[in-house]
């Protein structure tokens, strides 16, 4: 039989990394967290977010240069 590092067969490995579950829930939230992220990114893409940005920050540029216009 093939051994890993450590004198442990490939087949023990495989029996051991099967039955324990201490990355279980770092899994599950790294997964939690992407979907976020996703979410949120197409959220920010689809909702024009620059532009709605680039039209404020106009607005308080004129009225910064004259405030007798806003």
């Amino acid at each position: 039989m093939m051994t890993k590092k450590g004198g442990e067969t490939i087949m023990e490995f495989l029996k051991r990394l099967v039955v324990e579950e201490e990355g279980q829930g770092l899994v599950e939230y790294t997964l939690i967290v992407l979907l976020v992220a996703l979410v949120f990114w197409v959220a920010v893409r689809t909702a024009n977010v620059g532009g709605a940005l680039s039209t404020s920050w106009g607005s308080v540029t004129s009225c910064l240069t004259g405030p007798w216009t806003c």
